[in-house]
């Protein structure tokens, strides 16, 4: 590789704010500098819960505005979560903001679609953990709806704003993998799935990989942001757990990870789908990641359920201060109460501190009080689940595990780390925790031919960005005796 080192935007859209993160790239150089932070707010509307698109959109054009005024940005990349998407008509226009995954309109819709295709004919074709939000059942819900009838195009939410950047249209292939809609193992669209679930196949664009080119950016975009008209737009691994697991410093083998913002993403990369009928049943899903790889994972819950205790807390007045309640919790008695993180009535945004406690209740443990009881609470089940994803992978997937590497927000949080390693009675390598930027920097970089392979990638990863080890402590007997007490609520939705 060359000397030279390259600017590259990254528009990260999370869901609860979005951020476009500048990536400095160089043969031995990894930087990050955040130039932008804004939130993401859906809005309740008569109809169900949705995404502020055009909000969002300001603050991406916001965001590569402040980007272009600290210099030449080589080119753009977006990535943002799975699953939703926006219909444009026949003009190419947006018919309506589009809906959130946590809205329940696609309730009983899944079921209805399972017992015409069939849920192993289902996971079959497409080798998903049943979610009842997926794409497919989304647009299934949708089948009769004047929108759906005017619609011409579906473009998930990554693909949406890279249409409006550069006016070209496809479908970013990790993400589309999320759908429910794409062939595991092809790597191609369902066109006879999506015409048995009711979806016009026409709708589903031309699929694109990561690192290929989406289209230079349209002249109103250069004139709104400042960006040198022609800047290049990257297709990346759009899917935000598809950039993350990119950027796993993993250089060895034998290796997990653990994705671990509002979802807790846990599996391993391999090679080729699992499409057994255990893997069905255990649920858990096949999604394609950078180089043709696949993401063997299940979804749990993850910091969503401390989020939304935290925006209850603070809507209530209360002002909420992590470090020094992350304290309190490390003194709370262990496993005291216990939860399935991904128990339906935690879906749902809401009063997050009361639902635990009404679970704890119900299920006949001491109901937590303080936040520190509550926050440990969550943090202890969350290491469970990642515990008992893994442990079934690894059998699933005939491997063995010898290291955890979490990354994402989750790699902040040393209790979380901490306890997942005693959990697993495996070392967890933290970090980055801004995972996913980096990933999608990189897969720009790697266009640009300033970086490697997918291991190339990794190894700058592990040699630029800061790491935190964490080692498991005790003989594991108490984890044990805490899973065992989880055991009839898993494995939720098979």
């Amino acid at each position: 590789m060359s000397g030279r080192t390259e600017t590259f935007a990254a528009v990260d859209l999370g869901a609860t704010s979005g951020r476009v993160i500048l990536g400095r790239v160089g043969h031995d150089t990894l930087g990050l500098t955040e130039v932008h932070r804004f939130p993401n707010v859906p809005v309740r509307l008569p109809d169900g819960l949705r995404w502020d698109a055009l909000a969002l959109f300001r603050g991406v054009l916001d965001g590569l505005r402040a980007a272009a005024a600290r210099g030449p940005v080589a080119s753009v990349g977006v990535d943002t979560w799975a699953v939703d998407h926006g219909l444009l008509d026949a003009d190419g226009v947006l018919l309506g903001a589009p809906f959130h995954y946590r809205d329940g309109r696609t309730e009983g819709v899944a079921e209805r679609i399972r017992e015409a295709v069939g849920a192993a004919e289902l996971y079959r074709v497409t080798g998903l953990q049943h979610l009842a939000f997926n794409t497919l059942f989304q647009l299934a819900s949708a089948s009769a709806s004047a929108h759906m009838a005017a619609a011409r195009t579906m473009l998930l939410m990554p693909d949406l704003f890279t249409y409006w950047l550069t006016g070209t249209v496809g479908a970013e292939v990790t993400n589309a993998s999320t759908t429910g809609l794409l062939d595991a193992r092809s790597g191609r669209w369902s066109a006879e799935l999506a015409a048995r679930a009711g979806i016009a196949p026409g709708l589903l664009p031309p699929l694109r990989s990561p690192g290929d080119p989406a289209g230079p950016v349209l002249p109103y975009v250069a004139e709104a942001t400042g960006l040198a008209p022609g800047t290049p737009v990257t297709t990346v691994a759009s899917h935000d757990t598809a950039s993350a697991v990119a950027a796993v410093p993993a250089t060895e083998p034998e290796v997990a990870f653990v994705s671990c913002g509002t979802w807790s993403l846990a599996g391993l990369e391999l090679p080729a789908p699992v499409l057994t009928e255990e893997a069905r049943a255990a649920n858990f899903s096949n999604e394609r990641g950078v180089d043709g790889t696949v993401r063997f994972l299940r979804n749990v819950m993850g910091l969503w359920l401390w989020e939304e205790c935290r925006r209850t807390w603070e809507g209530r007045g209360h002002a909420v201060d992590l470090p020094a309640l992350l304290g309190a919790a490390e003194r709370v008695t262990p496993f005291a109460s216990l939860i399935d993180p991904d128990a339906p009535e935690f879906l749902a945004p809401g009063d997050m501190p009361a639902r635990i406690r009404a679970y704890c209740r119900r299920t006949g443990q001491p109901v937590p009080q303080s936040p520190a009881e509550v926050l440990r609470c969550v943090l202890e089940s969350l290491a469970l689940a990642h515990r008992t994803v893994l442990r079934r992978a690894a059998a699933l997937a005939g491997r063995s595990v010898r290291r955890i590497h979490l990354v994402g927000g989750g790699a902040r949080n040393a209790l979380l780390c901490r306890l997942t390693a005693d959990a697993t009675g495996l070392p967890v390598v933290a970090g980055p925790a801004e995972a996913t930027a980096v990933g999608n920097v990189l897969v720009q970089a790697r266009a640009a031919g300033l970086v490697g392979d997918l291991p190339s990638m990794r190894r700058l990863v592990a040699r630029t960005q800061p790491l935190r080890h964490y080692l498991p402590r005790g003989d594991g007997s108490a984890w044990d005796r805490a899973a065992a007490r989880l055991e009839p609520s898993s494995p939720r939705n098979c």
